[in-house]
């Protein structure tokens, strides 16, 4: 009875029969609407200023294009070779998610289930670094990359998510609710430490591993300041480094703005396919 009534939300079709109870979620439904309006706005400006011209651009003051012709971003998309950037991209986001699956895995594992000696001052020093902002390592870390010679290739990016503090709690806080008996269980049949995670803890974890990628994906390609820094000038540019680089070009305004709708395009599609199974993951996994 009671999951029953869970099911069926805050506020439940009997409440409706009551007008105080119909005004306000008439309230919230038009302040959703209000809201979301707000957030996608920008956006179908942004996809309606690239079917026009750059005379058209200019002059008229209207949202709604005078022709939808399709053409427009097709030529944009030949003419700044957006493909090649694209499967830069793909390459970088990749090899990062990857990294952050095994490496922020693994240490997540070591420190909730091996649990050496030292591990829990491992853990503070990676909730301790949760409170220093990123951009405060930047300059050592290009620093160590150049000595290292590094820069022109994506290894720098994937490994950069590989030691994410936040993947590492997350894998952490998951891996303690994975019963005891079953790593024991394993040990006493032979098994190393590194065979259980890859056979045991890997596969019982995919819930968190799910979060885990979608989030490397969305921080990855949006990533701008690292792939920067590192890929500049060496052909291998990513598409926000490559949208950054525009600026100084002889793309116009309008080819600008159909080159940000490609890049937005991926984390939107993105976000709609798995929006439901974000959610119940998260919640599974136990994310705040």
């Amino acid at each position: 009875m009671i999951k029953a009534q869970t099911n069926n939300g805050l506020i439940r079709d009997f409440d409706l029969k009551q007008h105080s109870v119909r005004y306000f979620y008439l309230f919230i439904l038009i302040i959703g609407l209000i809201v979301s309006f707000i957030g996608f706005a920008p956006l179908i400006w942004l996809f309606l200023s690239g079917f026009k011209d750059i005379r058209e651009f200019v002059r008229e003051s209207t949202i709604m294009p005078k022709v939808f012709n399709f053409n427009n971003y097709m030529e944009t998309w030949n003419d700044l070779k957006f493909a090649r950037y694209f499967r830069n991209s793909l390459i970088s986001v990749s090899g990062s998610v990857v990294c952050a699956v095994f490496f922020n895995g693994l240490l997540g594992y070591v420190i909730s289930k091996v649990k050496p000696k030292g591990s829990q001052i491992v853990l503070g020093m990676v909730l301790w670094s949760l409170l220093v902002p990123s951009t405060v390592g930047v300059v050592p870390l290009f620093v160590n990359i150049s000595r290292l010679h590094l820069t022109g290739s994506f290894v720098p990016l994937w490994l950069g998510i590989g030691a994410n503090a936040f993947f590492v709690v997350l894998f952490k806080n998951f891996f303690d609710e994975l019963p005891q008996s079953l790593i024991e269980a394993a040990q006493i049949d032979g098994a190393r430490n590194f065979t259980i995670f890859l056979k045991i803890a890997v596969p019982l974890s995919q819930a968190i591993i799910m979060v885990i990628v979608l989030y490397s994906i969305n921080a990855a390609w949006s990533d701008f300041l690292l792939p920067y820094l590192t890929l500049k000038n060496s052909g291998f540019e990513t598409v926000m480094v490559r949208l950054f680089q525009f600026r100084g070009s002889r793309a116009n305004d309008v080819e600008i703005l159909r080159g940000i709708a490609f890049a937005v395009v991926p984390p939107i599609v993105l976000f709609f396919i798995f929006q439901k199974y974000i959610t119940q993951i998260s919640l599974r996994a136990g994310i705040k």
